[in-house]
């Protein structure tokens, strides 16, 4: 005989065969609608009701709409809900089962509760339907008896619930995922017809004469009024322009302003007559399209083989363009910029080969100028017996193998940048460009436009973009000198550089890597800047990482006559009477003066006295020099006492000094007048006049 429990344990097998049955029959169905008029039939064999409804939750708009599968009448009406006390909200909210054992007794959801009398039914069973993605909505079984599901059923009715929403998700996921592919067969089919007559198009040699036969062709994948077309090379110059009609002016430049024409980019404007985000060249372009009827556009940028290109398709109606056409504009862009490659093609093979004759005459020419360079010993400069010297040359070379930044110290005319460009030879990157920048010789602004560069627009005047020292110097040497006149915004970029590497054009958004070694020079104590609050001191610190003092040259008495012997073979072929040579008193000259310019000044003065002895000797009445302390000089050779005699010595400070008040005092006090009297800028004027406490 059959137990109790055995009956049950079958029943429960049957129940959950049964459910798996259902779940197989509910993933069958692919539209949302077939499935829930489908619902009660399918779900007869695991649940018992006589009243079955269903409720979907609207995620995007909140909305709650109700359903009724199976009613306990001909016909079930669906149920208008206006009360805020609603049972189908409190389970989609809670996203808990809800068991209503006798509708009589409960006194919540009062609408829900009447309208579920009148389908008379007594005891209700409610389940929401969720998915690891969404909440789905509930189902709701009745009976028209009392206590009708227990918590068994509770929890079986669960795992039913569970494959009802995943089934009604499967609808919707399905459903999206039809109309997708719909779109992209749609796209891929209109990209595919329209490939092979843009293929044909790009082996014309001007895209000009069959531009109205791409927009055409254009217009059947992305749909437009107009179509405009714009190359231009790095420097922002336009190098062709063309437009599907003649009705109106084209743009030569078409930027908006929270974007970067020269990177691969898109955007659109759904209405450029309100949006005032859009800039464009000539000024009145904008209005013409505007009064033309035009009003929303969508814009491609792409990089080609001069610079970029950007087409503009522009349409009548507001709005008309969104994100999701991006790859379809760049697409027929890409396109575009085959049928220009082709165009340019022959151009660029002619130019090659004129190219390749001028590189041919341009190289023998660049070998003679290395040559003559050399004879002139340019090479040479770095000359020096002396023991200071010599610690110089060691400190510089030991530096150049590394990336440090070099902080070179020393009088005006020691032979700073000399300094420099021996580091720069002996480095790493001698392959790279040296470039210098004498900081005090520029105004503030100008400084750190040539230092840092600037993009087009970043100042009146400014037509294109034009990179700085900085760019320039790439792979190689930045070599600043007179790094103290600085002004303080170009000192913060400045450390900016060293600290992090990267600095962006006046104007620019872009950070841009710096890929320099820089050598700072200065004729000025920084420590003393720093006191007085013209340097930063955090910038000081970054320069003087290695820092190489050059002696003046009154401290290097051994190197005055080889130096002058250098000068002396540099200097003789420049002038028409070369110089016999340098005779015992000049000699002793040269070596008596203590040079306040130092090495500059040592070569000005020889250039002069080489002029003066038109062809002989040069003795010490050619040297126009002030007396100072002697030192004599064997007439045998070039050995050096160390006797001096004393005499009068007059100090190049106080004979700036006495010059700079002569020409204020000549000027009537104008220091522009002054200082373009005195052959400085203006700039130069008040740093010399504080320095001798002239304010």
């Amino acid at each position: 005989m059959v137990s109790d429990a055995s009956r049950k344990g079958r029943a429960t097998v049957a129940r959950y065969e049964a459910l798996i049955q259902v779940s197989e029959a509910l993933r069958a169905y692919h539209d949302r609608d077939e499935l829930v008029r489908s619902l009660a039939r399918e779900l007869r064999p695991v649940i018992h009701f006589d009243f079955l409804g269903l409720a979907l939750y609207d995620e995007s708009s909140g909305r709650i709409i109700p359903f009724v599968l199976e009613a306990t009448g001909e016909a079930g009406e669906t149920p208008v809900l206006t009360s805020d006390d609603q049972l189908t909200d409190w389970v989609i909210r809670t996203q808990q089962p809800l068991v209503v054992a006798s509708i009589a007794e409960e006194l919540r959801f009062i609408e829900e509760m009447e309208y579920l009398r009148r389908q008379n039914t007594q005891s209700i069973c409610c389940l929401p339907l969720e998915t690891p993605q969404r909440r789905v909505g509930m189902l709701l079984a009745a009976s028209r008896q009392p206590h009708t599901y227990d918590p068994q059923d509770v929890a079986f009715l669960t795992l039913v619930a569970n494959q009802v929403a995943l089934a009604i998700d499967d609808t919707y996921n399905y459903g999206a995922l039809q109309a997708a592919l719909q779109r992209e067969q749609e796209r891929i089919h209109s990209l595919e017809a329209s490939d092979e007559l843009l293929r044909t198009l790009s082996t014309v040699l001007d895209i000009r004469a069959v531009f109205g036969k791409i927009s055409k062709v254009a217009a059947t994948v992305l749909p437009h009024d107009k179509l405009t077309l714009t190359l231009h090379d790095n420097r922002n110059r336009s190098l062709l322009s063309a437009a599907s009609d003649d009705n109106t002016v084209s743009p030569t430049f078409l930027q908006a302003n929270d974007g970067t024409a020269q990177e691969d980019t898109a955007f659109t404007l759904p209405d450029i007559r309100t949006d005032g985000r859009l800039r464009a060249e000539p000024d009145d372009c904008l209005e013409q399209l505007q009064n033309a009827g035009y009003r929303s556009v969508i814009a491609v940028q792409i990089p080609a083989a001069d610079g970029w290109l950007s087409l503009h398709f522009w349409s009548k109606r507001i709005g008309a363009y969104n994100q999701t056409q991006y790859p379809v504009a760049r697409r027929i862009a890409d396109h575009v910029a085959l049928a220009l490659s082709h165009q340019r093609l022959l151009e660029v093979t002619r130019r090659a080969s004129v190219s390749r004759d001028r590189a041919s005459v341009l190289e023998r020419r660049v070998t003679a100028l290395a040559a003559e360079v050399n004879a002139l010993g340019g090479q040479r400069r770095v000359i020096g017996e002396s023991k200071a010297w010599k610690t110089i040359i060691k400190q510089a070379t030991q530096v150049a193998g590394t990336d440090t930044t070099v902080l070179l110290v020393g009088e005006s005319g020691t032979g700073k940048e000399v300094v420099a460009r021996l580091v720069h030879r002996t480095s790493l990157r001698s392959e790279g460009p040296f470039i210098a920048l004498n900081c005090a010789a520029l105004p503030e602004p100008l400084l750190e436009s040539e230092l840092f560069g600037y993009e087009r627009g970043a100042f009146t005047g400014a037509t294109h973009a034009k990179p700085g020292h900085l760019e320039q110097a790439s792979g190689g040497t930045l070599f600043l000198d007179e790094v103290a006149e600085m002004s303080a915004p170009a000192q913060a970029k400045l450390l900016r550089v060293l600290q992090e590497r990267e600095f962006q054009r006046l104007g620019g958004t872009r950070p841009m890597k710096a890929d320099v070694r820089v050598i700072a020079a200065t004729n000025r104590d920084l420590r003393m800047k720093i006191e007085d609050g013209t340097f930063r001191e955090d910038l000081y610190y970054r320069l003087q990482v290695f820092e190489i003092r050059l002696p003046p040259l009154r401290e290097r008495q051994e190197d005055i006559l080889p130096l002058s012997q250098a000068f002396l073979e540099e200097i003789t072929r420049n002038v028409g009477r070369p110089p016999a040579g340098i005779a015992v008193d000049a000699m002793n000259t040269l070596v008596q003066y203590d040079w306040p310019g130092n090495v500059r000044e040592l070569r000005n003065a020889l250039e002069r006295a080489a002029i003066l002895c038109e062809g002989g000797l040069i003795t010490s009445e050619h040297l126009v020099l002030a007396p100072h302390p002697t030192i004599a000089i064997s007439p045998g050779g070039t050995d050096v006492s160390t006797a001096f005699a004393p005499t009068t010595t007059v100090h190049l400070r106080s004979i700036e000094k006495a010059a700079i008040e002569r020409a204020l005092q000549d000027a009537r006090f104008n220091k522009s007048l002054a200082a373009k009297n005195l052959g400085l800028s203006r700039k130069q004027l008040y740093v010399r006049l504080k320095h001798h406490g002239l304010f």
